[in-house]
């Protein structure tokens, strides 16, 4: 008996596989699917008035380059950076008024589309404004502070601020207020996606924070 089903069972076994192989791929296709930056401009000038989704732009800017020193430049950011940040968003790691309940309306096509609009576009420069920190700041961001064990933001983020891409942000120009807010966010815990950063931002005072926000705006 067991003679006679074997080759059927395999045959059956075999069609098996092969349906199952099929469906991976194309679970596996969809997944990759490719972001649509064209998408992600529309959303980002336009927003979406059914789903309640305000316009990026508003606050953000012109092709991401804000204007608004509160609110950050996105204009060139690294992709995967940008869509980590919508992702973080959506939970406690990092909670927001404004940002948490917008991020939460996205589906994750709409961040990918968003995020690879904004990575391609190019960002405007800053400049750093306080001449009394400068040194300061371009110590912390070169050398670090041995003393306290706070490592040089350029080994991360790079020497002339472009980051890594999917690791670390691109700093340059962005905005001092902005840059300062999130420093003291992570330092108080209002920020919680990123250990590394609330370690670093612990051993940083006010004047420390202000004169590497101020530097980094400078970068180009």
């Amino acid at each position: 008996m067991n003679r006679a089903f074997s080759p059927f069972l395999k045959t059956v076994f075999v069609a098996f596989l092969a349906v199952s192989s099929l469906a991976h791929a194309a679970e596996d296709k969809k997944a990759a699917a490719k972001a649509d930056p064209a998408k992600g401009e529309a959303l980002y000038t336009n927003g979406d008035n059914a789903r309640n989704i305000v316009a990026c732009v508003s606050c953000h800017g012109a092709a991401g380059n804000s204007t608004i020193t509160q609110n950050p430049k996105l204009a060139g950011q690294h992709e995967a950076y940008i869509a980590k940040q919508l992702m973080n968003f959506r939970s406690p790691e990092r909670n927001n008024p404004v940002m948490s309940p917008l991020a939460k309306a996205l589906s994750d096509d709409d961040i990918k589309n968003v995020a690879a609009f904004l990575s391609a576009q190019s960002p405007k420069p800053g400049a750093a404004k306080d001449k009394d920190t400068i040194d300061l700041g371009k110590h912390i961001w070169r050398g670090g502070i041995a003393a306290k064990n706070v490592p040089a933001c350029a080994g991360c983020h790079s020497p002339n601020g472009a980051g890594i891409p999917a690791q670390y942000p691109r700093l340059a120009g962005q905005h001092q207020d902005y840059t300062v807010a999130q420093l003291t966010s992570f330092r108080g815990g209002g920020r919680n996606n990123s250990p590394q950063m609330t370690a670093i931002a612990e051993r940083l005072s006010d004047k420390e924070i202000k004169a590497v926000a101020d530097y980094i705006a400078g970068l180009k």
